[in-house]
């Protein structure tokens, strides 16, 4: 929800400005054409909504160019975490920063919190499943936040890399700033398995490449509610933020977030209850399994967010015995990741074993 903003008024160049003030602020506050520049005012807190009417010369221009060339004294990197984080909406609605406005279009820009220098390194154990003076390969352990963000500063992988590698072995790349020290890509908090680092810079563009490029080949394994109705099928439907729910993506289409995801998957053992499934997802969007699988009836299992359930019993899956969770995350696992090195060009693969807890799910489902 946006807090209440000031009256719009006009302001010269091509858009009309008005300011919105944090929940707890005192007062309202306007910019009118007289005023300082928006960039130069003092309420430019973290948490002051920006309303901006696009018009006259603002008109057919993206929407990251737009608020960086009006909302004078942010910076890009700035404007593109915003809307990164959702903080920037477009006629109510979250929008990407490619969106190109039209005439009258109302642009609501959240001011994000600064910037931090980065994670503190800490010591916290990882299983680098390969590591070289370019790359790495980690198999990263559920609950395990990638990159520090809002409310996870502390305990993440960019933090325990910075121990590991930086701190001790002489360096990571620097590409995903200062709060991504050598992250290529992500996995969600609660997903564990393969993730590869970046060591240099030169490293990191080869990498970022393949992901841009799909060559990469990853293999997910996902225990599911209920069973697929084929054995193998592919799921090709548009993700897009979620119209209600900012942390939940969902099936959109013809909406101006919306993407094109494709995910595959295999049937390789059937429950009753639930299935064993593996997944190849073609694309890479946000939560893209995990939506592409509540689509069809078949959301993961423990999956907080798109099943409605974050434990799972035996009860639940009509088994009988103590009634101790037997799962208290999604079981979901990046199980491995082919890319080719950044320098020798050889084709590698990395695999990581399952876990612990979805390995045990898997025994009493078996009758074990």
């Amino acid at each position: 929800m946006i807090p209440v903003a000031a009256d719009l008024v006009p302001v010269v160049g091509g858009v009309t400005e008005g300011i919105g003030l944090p929940p707890d602020a005192a007062a309202p506050a306007m910019v009118t054409a007289a005023a300082e520049p928006v960039g130069a005012s003092p309420m430019l807190v973290p948490g002051t909504v920006l309303l901006l009417t696009v018009d006259g010369d603002a008109v057919g221009i993206r929407l990251d160019q737009f608020v960086v060339r009006h909302a004078g004294g942010l910076s890009r990197s700035a404007v593109a975490r915003a809307i990164d984080a959702a903080g920037v909406r477009v006629d109510g609605v979250v929008a990407r920063a490619s969106l190109q406005l039209k005439a009258g279009m109302v642009v609501a820009y959240t001011v994000p919190e600064p910037a931090r220098a980065g994670p503190e390194a800490e010591e916290i154990p990882l299983d680098f499943l390969f590591l070289d003076d370019v790359m790495g390969a980690v198999n990263k352990p559920a609950g395990m936040v990638v990159h520090p963000a809002k409310g996870n500063w502390k305990g993440t992988l960019a933090g325990a890399l910075k121990w590991h590698l930086e701190r001790v072995a002489g360096g990571l790349s620097t590409v995903g700033g200062p709060t991504r020290p050598g992250i290529v890509h992500r996995l969600d908090r609660d997903t564990s398995g393969v993730i590869i680092v970046a060591r240099n810079e030169e490293a990191h563009h080869a990498l970022a490449r393949q992901f841009e490029r799909r060559t990469t080949e990853k293999t997910y394994l996902a225990v599911v509610q209920g069973e697929p109705r084929f054995d193998r099928d592919e799921i090709n439907l548009p993700i897009g933020i979620h119209p209600y729910q900012r942390e939940r993506m969902a099936v959109r289409r013809d909406h101006s977030t919306s993407r094109d995801a494709v995910t595959r998957y295999e049937v390789m053992k059937r429950f009753g209850r639930a299935a064993l499934l593996k997944v190849t997802p073609k694309t890479g969007r946000t939560h893209q399994i995990r939506v592409h699988l509540a689509s069809i009836g078949c959301p993961v299992l423990a999956d907080v967010l798109y099943s409605g359930r974050g434990v799972v019993d035996r009860s639940f899956l009509g088994l009988r015995g103590e009634s101790a969770p037997l799962l208290t995350r999604q079981a979901l696992h990046a199980s491995s990741l082919a890319i080719d090195h950044p320098s020798t060009q050889q084709r590698m693969l990395f695999e990581a074993p399952l876990p612990a807890d979805i390995n045990r799910l898997l025994a009493v489902l078996s009758g074990e």
